[in-house]
């Protein structure tokens, strides 16, 4: 399988503070990259990096296209809720119609083609009946949808996702994840979330994110692997048919302020 990025011995921080320290990596196509680890340990830091809006101290990303090294990818980016500005005065077909700005032809309109990319994906969404609704008036998990339609309306090799289970609406969990899967056909997938349980069902690979990155291929991992990675002590915990993860009575843990990470 082709490898679409390569991080090699990253340093990165802000002013004087470093964040991350000699993290490597390589993600392929079609992977689907689950990013864990404690508050602060590095995870939105490491996205800055790989979208391009922070640089490295130290160390080298490198982006391929077949093979060949490229100076970016096309990535779609899906962000935490409350950096939206649902104020906005925008309506869910713009929303994601602005995703394929970067190929819209100048000057003219969005192509034929185009266009029925933008309609497909509004009904992936389910968002047909709200199409020229303003976003001021969505639900949390209704924003989520429009998102990810943004994201992906433009066919990204990569598709990054930040806490994307921080606002998903009950009624739509189910068929987001089969979403993800569905996007993953064609995209490869970075997910990052605090609940780890979700994380552990939905991926491929796991790499924990604590200054340090510590990679797992595949996602059954243990209890031990994720208490080292951690450096907190983690306990498994049934709950339905997802399981999750809490962590155990304890005094201290680096680089974390949070006593628990559960669903």
């Amino acid at each position: 399988m082709n490898k679409i990025i390569d991080i090699r011995n990253i340093t990165a921080g802000y002013g004087d503070k470093i964040v991350l320290r000699d993290v490597n990596l390589s993600l392929y196509e079609n992977d689907f990259l689950g990013i864990i680890g404690p508050n602060g340990g590095g995870k939105t830091t490491l996205l800055k990096v790989i979208l391009g809006l922070l640089s490295p101290v130290r160390g080298e990303i490198s982006f391929f296209n077949n093979e060949q090294k490229v100076n970016q990818l096309k990535i779609g980016y899906l962000p935490q809720l409350n950096q939206i500005d649902k104020k906005f005065p925008i309506s869910v077909k713009e929303v994601i119609t602005s995703g394929l700005a970067a190929q819209k032809p100048r000057p003219g309109r969005y192509n034929q083609q185009q266009l029925e990319r933008i309609t497909e994906v509004i009904g992936q969404m389910g968002l047909d009946e709200l199409a020229d609704r303003p976003i001021g008036e969505l639900s949390g998990g209704q924003l989520q949808r429009v998102l990810l339609g943004r994201s992906i309306v433009a066919d990204p090799q990569l598709l990054i996702l930040d806490e994307p289970n921080s606002y998903v609406d009950k009624r739509f969990e189910s068929h987001f994840y089969e979403l993800l899967e569905e996007i993953n056909k064609r995209s490869a997938i970075i997910l990052v979330s605090h609940d780890i349980g979700t994380v552990l069902r939905m991926v491929k690979n796991i790499a924990c994110v604590n200054e340090t990155l510590h990679y797992h291929s595949g996602s059954d991992v243990s209890a031990d692997w994720l208490d080292d990675k951690y450096a907190c002590p983690i306990e498994l915990i049934g709950h339905g048919e997802i399981p999750h993860r809490v962590l155990k009575d304890h005094t201290h843990c680096h680089n974390t302020t949070d006593k628990k990470s559960h669903s």
